[in-house]
Formats: C-alpha cells, sequence, structure tokens
C-alpha cells in the first residue's frame, strides 16, 4: 500500500506534515518548542498570554513586558528555523491588538485567536495592511455557531473570511469554552463537532471560491486519533499536551515530571477564576482553592479582561508562571485529558516521528 500523509494548505502555506503545536501560554511554548516542530514540517506555535511575566519589569510596564517578550521569541524562533511559526492569543486579554500587532510586524506565519470570538479587531490600519493582517488569523472556536458567527460577520465587515479554523473540543487543556455539563456530554464531543463545523463552512467555501481547513483540536494525542479526525473530515490536527514531556518544551523540569506522574484520577476540572471551567492537575495548591482558602496577590495591572482581580481568590497568571518555573506550591499545571499516558521525555522528532508512523498503521489497518 503506498502510504501518503496528507498535506495542510492554510491560505498560500503548505504544511507538510498536518500538525499544529498547540500554542500553551504562561512561557510553556515559546522558540525552543516551537522552532523545533517548526523544523520537523509542522507548525510551531509559540503562546503569547502572560509572555512577559518573567521580565524584569513586568510589574511596573507589564504591556511593553509582553510586547518585547513576543518580539523576543518570533525573533529566537526565527533564527532557529526556516519552518511555519504561528503565535497563539487570547481575545480575552487586555493587550489584545497590541500582541496581534507584534506578532503580525516580526511576520509570523499564522495568528491563532481563542478565548473568544475575534469580531472586530479595533486596529487603526490602512484597509489593505488590515486585510493583510486578517489573512493569518486563524479563529479557534468550540461550536460550529461560533464558526458561522465569526466567518458571517468578517464576510460583513471585511469582505474576506479566515483561512481556516481550529475547531477545539471539551478534552483540551487549560480553559475550555464548554459548560462544566457539557465536557463529558457525547453532544459535544470532538467526533460531532468537526464534521458540524466543516458542514457549516460549505456554503463560505463556495461563495468566496476557496478551501477552508478545519483543524480539530482537544485530546487528540496519537496518530490513531489523527487518521480517525481526517476522516471525519479535519485537514490537519492540533496538539499540545504531548509536546509538554519533550526535551524541547519552554516549562521547567518539574512541570513536565508533573505529567509524567499524575494518573487519570489526578486530572479534575476546576472552576477558573476567569469564570470558566479548566482542566488541571490536583495539587495542594488547587486543594486550598477548593477548600476556600485564598492566595494573597498584588495585581500590577488587569491582563485579562474578564478578571475582577477584587473578587478571585488568586491570580491565575501567576499561578501559572510559578508552574513554568517549577514552583508547584504556588501554582498548579494545566492538562489536557490524556496527560495520564505520558511516561517519559522524548524529543520532538521522535515524537512526530511516532505519531507518523501510527498515523500509517491506522490507515493502513482502516483504524477508527
Amino acid at each position: 500500500m503506498n502510504f501518503k500523509l496528507p498535506k495542510l494548505k492554510i491560505g498560500g502555506i503548505e504544511v507538510k506534515v498536518p500538525l499544529i503545536q498547540g500554542g500553551m501560554s504562561v512561557g510553556i511554548s515559546l522558540s525552543r518548542l516551537a522552532s523545533a516542530v517548526a523544523n520537523e514540517g509542522c507548525i510551531g506555535v509559540i503562546g503569547a498570554a502572560g509572555i512577559g511575566m518573567l521580565e524584569p519589569d513586568f510589574s511596573t510596564n507589564f504591556k511593553e513586558a509582553n510586547k518585547r517578550a513576543l518580539r523576543k521569541e518570533i525573533r529566537k524562533a526565527r533564527e532557529n528555523t526556516d519552518g511555519i511559526i504561528g503565535v497563539n492569543i487570547m481575545v480575552g486579554l487586555s493587550d489584545f491588538c497590541d500582541l496581534v500587532m507584534v506578532a503580525f510586524e516580526e511576520g509570523a506565519d499564522l495568528i491563532f485567536l481563542g478565548a473568544g470570538l475575534p469580531l472586530e479587531l479595533p486596529i487603526s490600519l490602512p484597509a489593505e495592511k488590515l486585510k493583510e493582517v486578517l489573512s493569518k488569523i486563524i479563529p479557534i472556536v468550540s461550536s460550529a455557531r461560533a464558526a458561522k458567527i465569526i466567518f458571517q460577520y468578517w464576510a460583513r465587515h471585511y469582505n474576506q473570511i479566515p483561512q481556516g479554523v481550529v475547531v477545539e473540543g471539551p478534552l483540551a487543556g487549560g480553559h475550555l469554552g464548554f459548560k462544566k455539563e457539557q465536557i463529558n456530554d457525547p453532544d459535544y464531543a470532538l467526533e460531532k463537532l468537526v464534521p458540524e463545523v466543516v458542514s457549516i463552512l460549505k456554503p463560505f467555501e463556495q461563495q468566496y471560491n476557496q478551501s477552508i481547513p478545519v483543524i480539530a483540536a482537544g485530546g487528540i494525542y496519537s496518530g490513531t486519533d489523527i487518521y480517525k479526525f481526517i476522516k471525519l473530515g479535519a485537514h490537519g490536527v492540533q496538539i499540545a499536551t504531548r509536546f509538554v514531556t519533550t526535551y524541547e518544551c519552554d516549562a521547567s523540569e518539574i512541570f513536565k515530571e508533573a505529567y509524567i506522574n499524575c494518573k487519570k484520577k489526578d486530572i479534575i476540572i476546576i472552576d477558573s477564576p476567569l469564570g470558566l471551567p479548566g482542566r488541571a492537575i490536583r495539587n495542594k495548591f488547587l486543594n486550598d482553592v477548593i477548600e476556600g482558602i485564598k492566595k494573597p496577590f498584588s495585581c500590577p495591572w488587569k491582563c485579562l479582561k474578564p478578571c475582577d482581580f477584587r473578587k478571585v481568590p488568586y491570580c491565575i497568571a501567576l499561578a501559572l508562571t510559578n508552574a513554568k518555573i517549577g514552583n508547584l506550591k504556588d501554582g498548579f499545571v494545566f492538562v489536557g485529558a490524556n496527560a495520564y499516558l505520558s511516561d517519559k521525555i522524548t524529543s520532538v522528532k521522535e515524537l512526530i516521528d511516532n505519531l507518523i508512523k501510527e498515523y500509517k498503521r491506522a490507515e493502513c489497518t482502516k483504524t477508527i
């Protein structure tokens, strides 16, 4: 049987391996991981949220610290790869538009926008330059309805549509775009969401005479999973959790070991201070929060629009930054639902090679 891995085409970009490394923010996926992934023919992604937290002046100059740190990481990635580099930015960030402009100015190939609907972009640019920015934006959605709203809005207001879309299911790590009762409901499973999004975008493909690749995300762990979702109509996949346990991941070794040591029962759904459910590894920090113990902090600036820092029990940006550097006493680790399957640290190259082999086996046996 002739094996041929499908290529992923997003606008004028052709990706050798139809895989996007999920953009894990607060310092988990920075230039080291993103460039290593890009060097293997996939899309490497830098997570922008909280990227300036480790800059020396973040508490007094947070906005500039974020911009500076993002520029630095994109430039470092470019020094280490000729491959495709993307940036993941949360729409809910207070400096969302500033970070979009930094990503654009530094030549990011793609800009993935999640945690909110990227509708109106209050960026003062000439029409042609705005069109160029929009051509790089890939929305991340959790439903066909959200995808339709974005595409309709863009068509009406910008006379163009996104070049692709990531649909993220409820098995993802970190903040989830679902209500708690929807997370384990089969009606909201990624297997249902992908065909629904593919279907809802068909009229836009016909109207604009362009292919709109749908990328499946959330809980995808193996090459068999990749094969399954491509058979369901996805053009590619996004994987985050598996890249944490790589040598090249930018998180601390303690952070990575938390993945390797966790059991399925340790992975819980928490109530984030942002009012969203999130998936994380239970530890003493989270146990304290669940028991109603507040974690003192000062807020140098309101980095997230939905956050009421006067009422929340802890600063999630600070907790995740502490975890990134290995201080789990004052933080916790976000994970995908399948993180408990992690059993060793490996290289990005070995991981991607194994995913391709697993995909090939699935295709040969028609495993779904």
